[in-house]
């Protein structure tokens, strides 16, 4: 029903708000609350109120952007080329209606390439002389980010091309395969990570990891689909990809060149056949006007060229049985119940479980253990449990119910309707701090990069030392020996002696590592740094109260509560002694003030300065009273700019922020 010109102003007001923030939370922050194809419904009522009410488009809405901005962490990348966006389609007759256009403004019949629309991450990659100088991520469209370190990491790339061109730049789309998803999700669940929704944001947030080791771990791979620039001309665009296979790139398969809209149809319906088999994720398939000459004729809008579309795959729902519902025991002791299925294929993977968040779930939807379900992967593959299909219910069907003891420890279950799970709803959770479902979590958590920082004590190392029973509670890892160690399979006397010295240069790793390795519910690294700075001493947290640790900044009453009751525990005292018999530091560093000039003042560090380390800088700066923020806002006073400043620099420029230089902040400093 048509609205009229005062509803559509509310109504692009609304869905421009909605799509900033959903497009944010999947090209920032990797992390989308919506699936793909609910959010290409909201974008595209979004365009085509715009196009029916043009005066009525901002012209900063996010249908006339291509993608997200260049993220803090990596300098930006100016494309030779703009990486454009598609035009979506979602039916066969908005196929027909594309192909129509497309030869219509052509002036004949043209041919097509068909091609998997593969579900990742878009890149540029520049070669000059044949060897790789640069890859940047898409960003919007004409600045990206620089990540070359790791993208020399996908093995798929090619570091050297076998040509005499002086310059090229190729297009293509990185994605981790679906063996390499399942693999980096089943090793965050052991250690108590939250998991990647799907494939596409795994390698999207694996591209932007700024160690390239982590990158190299996580199984990236890579096809290229376009030949951006060059000196070499091609009539045709298979013809660029075939060129571009000769050369040594892993280019798209089974692309086919076609000519008739029945044919493209057809082959879109056998792709959507194909994907259940595919190793890797497509979410709809790609058809790109063929001939290159005439692609300049059909021409482009904003973003978009005209000469090339996406269809769109609708999201895949099948129907199986749910066999049971069993629990698991997170880190911090929540118990999330999880449906057990009969195996069914979805979306190219075979699925045998879904999470079920909590119990709030399973009675809103009113699930039943043998119920028949409906799941889905709406673009992502971890499934969800849509429904349950009531009308095939025949009586032997059960009600589930939470446990009233952990089914790891046994230990008595608590629920409190102010405690709420990660995913809402009242959680359920086992307060047993040795519970064995926990430890083995909260030892992965304890020796972590970011938190004790014990090199060479991974995942699976820490699971065979609790197996043999070298290490039942976290506290034992200091009382572990080169001789204890080198009696293990496949551990020799170096790596022995190695890990011992990890284990013991940790020991002075500080307060606020020790308190962010605890684990306590939502003190994550920022917390446990301004808690450590405010009390001094892990001692004094033991007195605290909600009150007073409400006056910190960064720590809201909800998360006091989980400190003041995690050091309630006689586990924890009793864990503290040992680590402190241990020679673990469990004090602050002292910090004495010079004076207080730059109380009150926020400074950003950024490049590499001439003389002093970063955390040398940030410790003058602290010691006349000021504070060192890893972000330039509009409530930063100096940015201090170093050689090879990035993106910081350009946004201190934007928002008219003052710029020094290391001589200036240690001549405000006094020194």
């Amino acid at each position: 029903m048509p609205i009229n010109r005062d509803e559509a102003a509310a109504r692009i007001k609304e869905l421009t708000r909605k799509v900033e923030y959903h497009s944010r939370l999947y090209y920032q922050l990797d992390s989308p609350e919506i699936s793909d194809y609910d959010y290409d419904m909201l974008f595209r009522e979004l365009k085509e109120l715009e196009d029916t009410y043009p005066e009525l488009a901002d012209p900063n809405s996010p249908t006339k952007r291509v993608g997200g901005k260049a993220a803090d962490g990596f300098e930006p990348a100016a494309h030779t080329v703009p990486l454009q966006s598609l035009t979506d389609v979602f039916s066969y007759d908005e196929v027909k209606d594309f192909i129509k256009r497309t030869n219509d403004a052509a002036g004949q019949e043209c041919s097509y390439s068909v091609e998997y629309k593969i579900d990742g991450l878009s890149v540029a990659l520049r070669y000059e002389n044949g060897i790789f100088v640069r890859g940047a991520t898409r960003g919007d469209g004409r600045v990206g980010e620089n990540v070359t370190a790791n993208l020399k990491t996908i093995r798929s790339i090619p570091l050297k091309i076998e040509t005499d061109e002086p310059e090229i730049e190729v297009r293509g789309e990185v994605y981790m395969p679906y063996r390499s998803f399942e693999r980096l999700n089943e090793a965050r669940e052991d250690a108590g990570e939250s998991l990647f929704a799907n494939p596409r944001n795994a390698a999207a947030g694996t591209l932007r990891q700024l160690d390239p080791k982590i990158c190299a771990s996580r199984g990236l791979d890579i096809f290229i689909f376009n030949y951006q620039t060059g000196t070499k001309h091609f009539d045709r665009h298979d013809e660029s990809l075939d060129w571009l296979a000769k050369v040594g790139f892993k280019v798209l398969p089974k692309h086919k060149t076609l000519t008739s809209v029945d044919e493209i149809i057809s082959r879109i319906e056998e792709i959507g056949r194909e994907r259940e088999e595919l190793p890797f994720g497509i979410d709809g398939v790609v058809i790109k006007l063929n001939e290159l000459s005439l692609r300049g004729v059909v021409g482009e809008t904003g973003s978009v060229p005209k000469w090339a579309a996406a269809y769109k795959f609708p999201p895949e729902e099948k129907k199986t049985r749910l066999t049971d519902i069993i629990i698991q025991v997170g880190r911090t002791g929540v118990l999330t119940p999880n449906a057990q299925l009969e195996p069914v294929k979805l979306a190219g993977t075979t699925v045998s479980r879904a999470t079920l968040h909590n119990l709030d779930f399973i009675r809103e939807r009113d699930i039943m253990i043998g119920d028949n379900v409906i799941v889905r992967k709406a673009g992502d593959i971890i499934p969800e449990v849509v429904s349950a299909v009531k009308e095939d219910r025949d009586g032997r069907q059960r009600v589930f119910n939470m446990p009233e003891f952990c089914p790891s420890c046994g230990e008595p279950v608590t629920c409190d309707a102010d405690d709420e799970s990660e995913s809402g709803g009242a959680a359920y959770r086992c307060t047993n701090s040795e519970c064995p479902a926990q430890l083995l979590r909260n030892l992965i958590h304890f020796a972590s990069k970011d938190a004790m920082d014990i090199d060479g004590l991974g995942q699976a190392l820490l699971a065979q030392l609790h197996r043999e029973g070298l290490v039942k509670r976290i506290s034992d890892i200091y009382t572990l020996t080169a001789d204890k160690l080198v009696e293990l399979e496949r551990m020799g006397e170096k790596s022995a002696a190695n890990l011992i010295a990890a284990i013991e240069k940790s020991k002075r790793a500080g307060l606020a590592r020790l308190i962010y390795a605890l684990g306590i519910r939502q003190v994550g690294e920022k917390a446990a740094a301004v808690i450590a700075d405010r009390y001094g001493d892990i001692e004094k947290l033991f007195v605290a109260d909600v009150d007073e640790l409400c006056e910190i900044n960064d720590v809201g009453e909800i998360t006091a509560k989980y400190i003041v009751n995690y050091f309630s525990h006689p586990q924890t005292r009793e864990l503290i002694d040992h680590l402190k018999a241990a020679g673990v530091v469990t004090v602050s560093e002292k910090r004495e003030m010079s004076d207080d000039r730059f109380a009150g003042k926020t400074f950003v560090l950024t490049g590499t300065l001439p003389n002093l380390k970063r955390s040398e800088a940030q410790k003058i700066i602290e010691a006349h009273g000021g504070k060192v923020s890893g972000s330039v806002s509009k409530k930063t006073d100096y940015v201090v700019a170093g050689e090879d400043a990035g993106s910081k620099l350009t946004k201190a420029n934007e928002l008219g922020i003052t710029v020094i230089d290391e001589a200036e902040m240690l001549r405000l400093a006094g020194e």
